[in-house]
């Protein structure tokens, strides 16, 4: 079921992004929202295989993960058994890749049951290379080798917000925006590769965005999604966004991003 039994690195600061891929058990329409349920299975998973580390992990209020939600060829009808789908599993701290694959491998294979619809796990993707989306690097080579760019496009993928007081602000401002990567950053990088706190002079100078509402339990959340383009006059600034940027790929920005909110790419190119 993992792809190939070789030992992933076990670099305290590394980042891992990991696709888990799937097959519908059975015709059907799975829930479009599956967040929750993707979350629970991933900490079932760690828990399977270190305990301790999945409640530390369930109980943090700053956890080194982020999941994607489903993400696969939705039929207009109705699904039908074998249908591919997949989502993303991201860790900020390398030592948490292990625990997940023993897991994955003490599951065997048992049906994975999503919102009540079932699937069949096909692949574990967890090396650089093997999907377009499975990808590592360390905290040290995102500030060594991220191209510095003074203009930054940030594809939004699924709905980001953020908690302002008693309130949830939609608006994707170069503030709210960085200062949340750079918190993260600081939470897991090494200590000597954190970044002081920044009163951003960047600007919008472009975007494409619309609300959308993420079902979950309990009611909806609602985020922005779509493109934003940032552009920072100040050289350190432009420097440390798009490292930042870069860390997006794997942190997500904003609020619940263990529950498929914020996903976030860098755009290579300037809408």
């Amino acid at each position: 079921m993992v792809q190939n039994n070789s030992s992933p690195p076990k670099e305290a600061y590394k980042l891992y992004s990991i696709i888990i891929e799937l097959g519908a058990a059975r015709s059907g329409n799975p829930p479009a929202t599956l967040g929750r349920a993707i979350h629970a299975q991933v900490l079932h998973w760690i828990q399977l295989g270190d305990p301790q580390l999945a409640e530390t992990i369930h109980t943090s209020q700053n956890p080194p993960i982020s999941l994607s939600g489903l993400q696969g060829n939705r039929r207009k009808e109705k699904n039908y058994a074998g249908d591919r789908f997949y989502f993303r599993i991201c860790f900020l701290q390398g030592h948490l890749i292990q625990p997940l694959l023993k897991g994955i491998e003490a599951w065997g294979e048992e049906k994975l049951i999503l919102g009540q619809f079932p699937f069949v796990i096909r692949q574990c993707y967890f090396l650089s290379g093997t999907h377009s989306l499975a990808r590592s690097t360390d905290y040290e080579n995102l500030v060594n080798h991220s191209p510095v760019s003074q203009t930054i496009s940030l594809s939004f993928l699924s709905p980001t917000s953020f908690k302002q007081q008693k309130h949830i602000q939609l608006l994707l401002t170069p503030d709210l925006v960085f200062n949340s990567l750079l918190r993260k950053w600081n939470s897991f990088a090494p200590e000597e590769l954190h970044f002081p706190l920044i009163e951003w002079d960047g600007f919008v100078s472009a975007f494409d965005l619309r609300s959308y509402a993420l079902k979950m339990e309990g009611g909806a959340e609602v985020g922005s999604q779509g493109w934003v383009k940032y552009c920072f006059s100040d050289s350190e600034q432009a420097r440390i966004a798009s490292i930042l940027a870069q860390f997006a790929f794997y942190s997500g920005v904003g609020r619940k991003t263990t529950m498929g909110m914020g996903q976030v790419q860098l755009l290579l190119r300037n809408n």
